[in-house]
């Protein structure tokens, strides 16, 4: 909208142009978002609280976490709500590639919504099924993959590319589809076992976001994508306002989460932000670098299945509960020494990730 403005307001004076460059409109909409954030989050926590949409703790689970019972929970409404709002005053809304990755992260944060809300208000502790939760899971990442790859333009929109190496590349063709759905899936998923702490997955989904962000305008602009021998996407680099967006209402909503934390996300956030950092991460052929700066929620996921592997076939468990960090809880690490220690890791993995834009 505001891209439209700027155009009607540059006739009038040529100054108004600097609103056509992606990078100030990416600061603003950082900004806008953070604001939105701030300005809403005491009033949302309220109305959580005074409508008893408190979190529900698990009678297995770290004792530590009993007075975290009640908690409001659900506020992830706030970040789509601050995400949605910005993008679409900040973003050129001409592109494709922002209308895809907002249907995707409003899409799966309707299905964390439901979910929520039968645990919480409903007071049906398994929300959705774990197989109505795939399903409408993969009607929405199916929907977004299927509309990225009929409306794709060039051929090297379905090509893997792979970090480290300038001139490799696996064209995928229709392997387009399942792999997309793959990542959208696994991603949302990854960042939603990971929410167990207060701040722990916000602050890793904010540094993945800004890593994403950055590639995202150096893929959408020929120039810097050649340079680094990465792929040139039109429309890629309007992206960079999206995950700006999604910066700015992390912050926002850390205000809040931090320990000791006023309110969580809840699945409408955790779905939702895991799902988006996927497909921004499909749209700019960087799949390999969000399991990379995502390491964090790739190690959450892996020791999930792994708990659950082990237990199936030997009986036993290799950590002390899942997902792991739960198990560092258990060997009587602080909850704040554990957030803190897997932001680090975030944010070298996300410098070890960028690094291999220039390390080819």
């Amino acid at each position: 909208m505001m891209l439209l403005i700027g155009e009607w307001l540059s006739a009038l004076d040529p100054g108004f142009d600097v609103i056509q460059y992606i990078t100030l409109r990416a600061v603003f909409s950082a900004l806008t978002a953070l604001v939105i954030c701030l300005l809403v989050g005491p009033g949302l926590i309220r109305w959580l609280a005074a409508a008893k949409i408190g979190q529900s703790v698990r009678s297995d689970g770290p004792q530590t976490h009993l007075i975290k019972a009640g908690t409001p929970t659900m506020g992830g409404a706030m970040i789509i709500m601050a995400v949605t709002l910005s993008t679409l005053l900040w973003s050129d809304l001409a592109v494709r590639q922002v209308w895809v990755v907002l249907f995707v992260t409003i899409g799966f944060g309707a299905i964390g919504w439901v979910d929520d809300y039968r645990k919480v208000v409903l007071s049906n502790s398994k929300g959705l099924t774990a197989r109505e939760k795939l399903l409408w899971q993969t009607v929405v990442a199916g929907l977004a993959i299927l509309i990225l790859y009929f409306s794709a333009v060039e051929r090297v929109e379905f090509e893997l590319t792979f970090p480290f190496f300038k001139d490799v590349a696996f064209y995928l063709g229709w392997l387009f589809i399942p792999f997309g759905f793959l990542v959208i899936v696994g991603s949302s998923n990854a960042v939603n076992l990971t929410d167990g702490l207060d701040g722990l997955a916000i602050l890793p989904s904010v540094m993945v976001a800004a890593g994403l962000g950055l590639i995202a305008y150096l893929t959408g602009h020929a120039v810097f994508a050649d340079y680094l021998g990465i792929p040139n996407i039109k429309g890629a680099g309007e992206l960079t306002v999206f995950c700006s967006s999604l910066v700015g209402a992390g912050l926002g909503f850390l205000w809040f989460n931090t320990y000791p934390a006023q309110v969580f996300m809840g699945d409408v956030g955790a779905l939702s932000i895991g799902a988006a950092l996927g497909v921004v991460a499909i749209m700019v052929r960087q799949e390999f670098l969000l399991f990379i700066m995502g390491g964090i929620f790739v190690m959450e996921a892996v020791s999930v299945i792994l708990q659950v592997g082990s237990y199936k076939m030997t009986g036993k468990r290799i950590f002390r509960m899942a997902p792991i960090h739960h198990h560092f809880e258990l060997k009587g690490w602080p909850e704040p020494r554990i957030i803190v220690r897997f932001w680090i890791i975030t944010v070298i993995l996300v410098l070890v990730g960028l690094s291999t834009l220039k390390i080819r």
